[in-house]
């Protein structure tokens, strides 16, 4: 736990201090960022206040008070329910403003941990609760410079899998090989086993429709073919197995055979462009030293494809956190499904991944951005063209 850093930031932000709670284990970015056990295991609730200045306390259950004994402060002990509400104001000791893993009206779900009947319960005390999302960007979000170095290391093995899913296809074009959407899906599963990665789900192999549908995923039993004419899209993300890795995520497009359609072109020029107009805003306020939210990039990339005239078809946002999950805990580039107003960190990895589904083949374009040392930069290969799978 970086104390003085927390209590820093809560000055900085107006707070009096940061409230965290659990119960079984519903709140993971406290244990994170407290560096609690990850054995630890909550049957009763438990609370924990950082004050702005000053030692930190806690409260616990009688009989589970040994439970934050790894953390520096007292602890009040409590075994009943009124008990536990007499002593709560006294655990806060008359602070009046306090962040919690709380977000109104759920703008940002991934710090929204805490129920909705607890934030209540703090509000009953005449406690303003706050979000602690930005406090999350700061604590859990942002990365070590060995933590992107496992980025770099992982974004090397995944282009070089990603080019051998595609010439796998390529081949057995030229061979008249059979060969489905599920077959390429577990020859990239095979490949992170190979490679030392690992996922939690995934990936995604879709082929013309299939590709219109953002989160498709082929099955053994219901699985495309892979044919010439036919539009590939494939979508995969992985990292390394050591302790704190970050994931690398991808997505690139080719087409079965020398021909490709006029549509089909359009669209990816459509959705490239709109990728690099992303890429060249962060990159320039970065090294500007802007402070840049999520949602200016997400209408920089929506704007470009709204001009174009695909606005209707482009039904995600932009791009998304990255951290040892693939969907992270700091900033989005957000402004549809979010208003996501958190400024994007130093040392902080995210996505830039526009897309396009019309009803025959939807078109996404993948990279990741690492923000470091006052830049920004794309961490793998840069899809350019359309692969021409085949020929």
């Amino acid at each position: 736990m970086e104390l003085a850093a927390i209590q820093d930031a809560l000055q900085a932000e107006g707070l009096d201090g940061w409230l965290f709670y659990d119960h079984h284990r519903r709140d993971p970015l406290a244990y994170s960022i407290l560096g609690l056990p990850e054995t630890l295991s909550a049957s009763r609730r438990w609370y924990y206040f950082i004050p702005s200045k000053g030692e930190p306390r806690g409260m616990v259950h009688r009989i589970e008070s040994r439970h934050l004994d790894v953390l520096p402060g007292d602890k009040l002990p409590y075994s009943g329910w009124a008990e536990q509400r007499e002593l709560l104001p006294k655990l806060l000791d008359g602070a009046a403003k306090v962040a919690m893993q709380h977000s109104p009206l759920c703008d940002i779900p991934y710090v929204a941990m805490v129920d909705a009947g607890t934030v209540d319960l703090i509000r009953s005390f005449g406690v303003d609760v706050q979000s602690s999302a930005n406090l999350v960007q700061l604590f859990h979000a942002r990365l070590t410079e060995a933590q992107y170095q496992s980025h770099i290391a992982c974004g090397k093995l995944m282009d070089h899998l990603r080019a051998e899913a595609f010439q796998r296809i390529s081949d057995c074009l030229k061979s008249g090989e059979s060969l489905t959407e599920w077959a390429v899906a577990e020859f990239i599963r095979e490949g992170f086993a190979r490679y030392g990665l690992v996922t939690d789900h995934g990936p995604i192999v879709a082929v013309n429709a299939h590709a219109s549908d953002p989160h498709y995923e082929p099955t053994a039993e219901s699985s495309s073919p892979i044919r010439p004419g036919d539009l590939v899209l494939i979508d995969m993300w992985a990292k390394s197995q050591e302790q704190g890795a970050i994931f690398y995520d991808i997505t690139w497009v080719g087409y079965c055979g020398q021909q490709i359609p006029e549509k089909i072109q359009e669209v990816f020029e459509v959705v490239r462009t709109a990728r690099d107009k992303g890429f060249s805003f962060v990159k320039q306020g970065i090294a500007a030293g802007e402070a840049l939210m999520g949602y200016q990039v997400d209408d920089v990339v929506r704007g470009s494809i709204r001009d174009a005239g695909y606005s209707d078809y482009f039904v995600h946002r932009t791009g998304h956190s990255i951290g040892t999950s693939v969907h992270g805990t700091g900033a989005n580039m957000d402004n549809l499904e979010t208003h996501d107003t958190r400024g994007i960190q130093d040392y902080s990895c995210f996505s830039v991944e526009p897309g396009v589904y019309l009803p025959d083949f939807g078109i996404r374009l993948e990279f990741d951005v690492f923000v470091r040392n006052g830049a920004a930069e794309v961490t793998g290969e840069v899809q350019h063209q359309i692969l021409q799978l085949g020929v």
